[in-house]
């Protein structure tokens, strides 16, 4: 006798988009059982629009919260939350024009115009334009609350009371980063007209702390433990452990690691393609441990259209953020014992390894890709022992 398998149906103005968004969830690695608890929710959806009387394209934020009320409402305790829409929501997004919030008042406008000068006038990345759009919203969302935008009367003490209140809350890069942002915003009103003065000048430089501590790179034993702590008999083990890799041999950035992509290994040439910071595209050899350990992950890589090398072990399946990168080093020194430390830590290690096994300062430049020599020479303090021999000796300690 065959398994009886269930599988929902979906009615009402859905109903024509099931098969699709079933063919899409399968595509991205859904299981067979989500698969049909997630055709049920989208029925259930389809058929409180139908009672509603909406269309699909009428289904703003405010109704998707309606829905969910109505759910808890019923006695469900499951599909209740707003993160619960978001997977059918991708799938409408994609197939289906859906509703945005209409924006209030002059601050929207004026955003998507600063989007559009940071995309085609600066020419950045989409991580920093996040970034400095987040700072402008911040700055601007706050004027309009308190005096509505008036832009026109914008002044340098204005911009001196914002930093007062906003730098001290945060750690010196979160204050860099503050300013950099309010830099770019303030010289974008200005080329646009918005304000006369060239008010970036009233934004004052974050003190450089950097020189006044060490770079604190990981112990090779430490490393080690880092990189044992992976089940390399599991998918999950596999991934974390070429990923630790690549961060601890190639010194990689968090980002740099979550944008490799298949056609980035060069396998017959044994090098690998890094995506870096400032849209740089630069190529660096693939030791043989690193191939290995992507290569016995690559096996076991879920099938995806997705190009990216690294994959999220969940679905939906899609590629893994810097940010999960990150959580990958966090998680993996819970797992040996150590301290909690973030992905940059091992681009520390990898440049003090290399110091202390005699490479120079060019050499790590080279390897790290920095821009700028004396980036790279903040790890000539690391080497002590080197250092004694330039020390003078205190005055009257020796006799």
């Amino acid at each position: 006798m065959g398994r009886w398998v269930w599988a929902p149906t979906v009615s009402g103005p859905l109903a024509g988009h099931a098969t699709g968004f079933e063919r899409w969830l399968r595509t991205r690695g859904f299981s067979g059982s989500a698969v049909s608890q997630r055709i049920w929710q989208f029925d259930h959806l389809s058929r409180w629009l139908d009672r509603e009387g909406l269309r699909l394209d009428q289904l703003t934020p405010a109704r998707q919260e309606r829905f969910l009320a109505a759910r808890r409402a019923a006695g469900y305790r499951t599909w209740v939350s707003a993160r619960s829409l978001r997977v059918p929501l991708a799938y409408l997004r994609e197939v289906v024009p859906m509703p945005v919030p209409v924006p209030n008042g002059p601050l929207e406008p004026l955003l998507e115009d600063y989007r559009r000068y940071l995309r085609c006038e600066r020419g950045l990345a989409p991580s920093t334009r996040r970034d400095y759009e987040h700072v402008a919203r911040l700055f601007l969302a706050e004027r309009e609350r308190n005096s509505g935008l008036g832009l026109e009367r914008l002044s340098a003490a204005d911009v001196s009371v914002f930093l007062a209140r906003e730098c001290p809350r945060r750690s010196i890069a979160s204050a860099q980063q503050l300013v950099t942002g309010l830099r770019a915003l303030l010289r974008y009103l200005h080329l646009a007209g918005v304000i006369v003065l060239p008010l970036r000048w009233a934004v004052p430089a974050v003190a450089d702390r950097r020189g006044l501590s060490l770079p604190r790179g990981l112990e090779p034993a430490a490393v080690v433990k880092l990189l044992t702590s992976c089940d390399r008999r599991s998918l999950t083990g596999r991934r974390d452990y070429a990923i630790l890799l690549l961060l601890a041999r190639l010194g990689l950035r968090a980002g740099e690691v979550a944008a490799i992509r298949l056609e980035d290994l060069d396998w017959r040439g044994g090098e690998l393609l890094v995506r870096g910071k400032g849209n740089r595209h630069e190529r660096l050899p693939l030791p043989v441990d690193v191939g290995t350990a992507l290569v016995a992950y690559l096996r076991w890589r879920p099938r995806s259209d997705c190009r990216a090398v690294f994959l999220c072990v969940r679905a939906p399946l899609g590629p893994v953020s810097a940010g999960v990168v990150s959580q990958i080093v966090r998680a993996a020194c819970t797992r040996a014992g150590l301290e909690r430390v973030g992905a940059h830590r091992l681009r520390h290690t990898t440049a003090t390894g290399m110091l202390r096994a005699g490479s120079s300062l060019p050499e790590i430049a080279q390897v790290l890709r920095h821009q700028r020599l004396d980036t790279t020479a903040q790890y000539s303090r690391v080497d002590r022992q080197a250092l004694r021999a330039l020390a003078r000796p205190w005055p009257g300690s020796a006799r």
